[in-house]
């Protein structure tokens, strides 16, 4: 039976970011009697009841609270999702669901954000109310699509890279990676032999031509394609058989999964890497760089690079909440400037990435030249970069005193400030390069960051 009440209980963090569950006792109300005859009923399913209230936004009398009882179970869904996203890859990749909250459970309703002529004039928007503004139900349940836009949520994702975690299949991966793709990520960054890419780029060319090509065979005939699923068993046999063609090699199927899943592996830790997560390369872990000691213990490099991309973040997000604090004090001292337009305009830039003549209309500027001015993009960055460095260098070297001899630490000290200047320097420059992109679909780390920061602003 359905579990009614996430349709009146709203999950939610309170002020200090904790997650509590609240009764929206209007929502329980409403719901109880809207489905009173249906309640007890062992047939009734969510997808019954989501499809009445979505037809009850549209009536004027009842919209609001049909709204309530959706949101209540947005909330839910979303809460759901982290914990298995906890339980499939927490453990082993650090992070907790409470870590990831404070980017998908982000709605404010039914508290107002502002006044209601604010909210909509700078068009502020949780998760939740872009699921519900997005959903077609012709299009799939609305359970699905809950589902599709947390896990394609950028800050999440930029989140989720930071720890290794890339939220899309083996299948996925293999699907839309080409031959070429695959020998140059191969060569340049796993360096393995001619033989070994030989043999992977046949096993690729293979998997194309069997399991993209029944792809597209459903898309010509109606279908969407949908998830890439596990291939079947009759695709792996016919797998087998092209493959032996082509090469004179008889693989077991059993042998021809376990390849597959090896090449996306290692095609998935590269598609990480590139989008500045922790990858093959990690910050500080190259000894040519930083000599920790020449120790000889993994588990001590294992330790020291934990707590070293932990303070990364930490201090990006110290520098960050200081460099925005700094610059609210002085445009509060401008004429021409106030700070609500500051926060706004970098909000809508980074985060909605509006263009700087559509900041310039929403935050009540004439010119794009002036929201140019007001932001001052570059110097900001370059602030932060500043701030960063220092917490970051007094950071390391105080953890890595505990990894290398005294008498070494001068040093030690050099190399570790060449490290995180260019370490710095690179998240930085990708700041820099997305801030220049137009439609751009990836967000670099400075700007994820900077986005969890300001919707905790904007939602105070």
């Amino acid at each position: 039976m359905v579990v009614a009440s996430k349709y009146w209980r709203l999950v939610r963090l309170d002020a200090t970011g904790r997650r509590k569950v609240e009764e929206i006792e209007s929502a329980k109300v409403f719901f109880q009697t809207e489905f009173s005859a249906w309640l007890s009923q062992a047939e009734m399913d969510d997808r019954t009841i989501q499809n009445r209230l979505l037809h009850l936004l549209h009536e004027s009398d009842r919209s609001a609270l049909a709204e309530s009882c959706l949101r209540c179970f947005i909330s839910n869904k979303i809460d759901q999702i982290c914990l298995q996203l906890e339980e499939l890859f927490g453990k082993n990749h650090g992070f907790t669901r409470c870590d990831l909250f404070s980017f998908v459970l982000d709605d404010v309703y039914p508290k107002q954000l502002k006044t209601k002529a604010e909210a909509q004039n700078f068009q502020y928007k949780s998760l939740a109310t872009e699921i519900l503004e997005t959903f077609d139900c012709h299009k799939g349940s609305f359970n699905s699509w809950i589902a599709r836009l947390v896990k394609h949520h950028r800050e999440l994702n930029a989140f989720l890279l930071q720890h290794g975690v890339y939220l899309v299949s083996d299948w996925a991966i293999l699907n839309d990676t080409n031959i070429k793709q695959l020998q140059r990520i191969f060569l340049e960054f796993h360096h393995l032999t001619p033989g070994e890419i030989k043999q992977f780029s046949l096993l690729l060319e293979t998997y194309h031509a069997v399991y993209r090509r029944d792809r597209l065979k459903l898309r010509q005939t109606g279908g969407n394609g949908g998830q890439c699923l596990p291939p079947t068993s009759p695709q792996i046999e016919e797998m087998i058989s092209y493959f032996q063609a082509k090469s004179g090699i008889q693989l077991p199927s059993e042998q021809v999964v376990n390849q597959l899943r090896k090449m996306a592996d290692k095609l998935r830790e590269y598609r990480i890497y590139i989008r500045g997560g922790m990858a093959k390369t990690e910050p500080l872990s190259d000894r040519e760089n930083v000599d920790l000691g020449n120790s000889s213990q993994d588990e001590e490099e294992i330790e020291f690079l934990t707590a070293y991309r932990t303070a990364f973040r930490n201090c990006l997000d110290k520098s960050i909440e200081s460099a925005i604090s700094d610059r609210l004090n002085r445009t509060s001292r401008q004429k021409n400037y106030s700070s609500e337009q500051f926060i706004f305009g970098i909000h809508l830039f980074h985060c909605q990435q509006l263009s700087m003549s559509e900041i310039a209309a929403l935050i009540g500027l004439e010119y794009q030249y002036q929201v140019s001015r007001l932001l001052k993009l570059k110097e900001f960055r370059a602030d932060v970069r500043q701030r960063m460095l220092k917490c970051l260098h007094d950071c390391v070297l105080q953890k890595a005193t505990a990894y290398t001899d005294p008498d070494l630490l001068p040093q030690l000290e050099q190399k570790i400030e060449v490290a995180l200047n260019e370490q710095i320097t690179q998240l930085i420059n990708e700041a820099e390069a997305e801030s220049t992109t137009p439609n751009r679909r990836e967000q670099s780390l400075f700007a994820a960051r900077l986005c969890h920061y300001l919707k905790k602003v904007l939602q105070n």
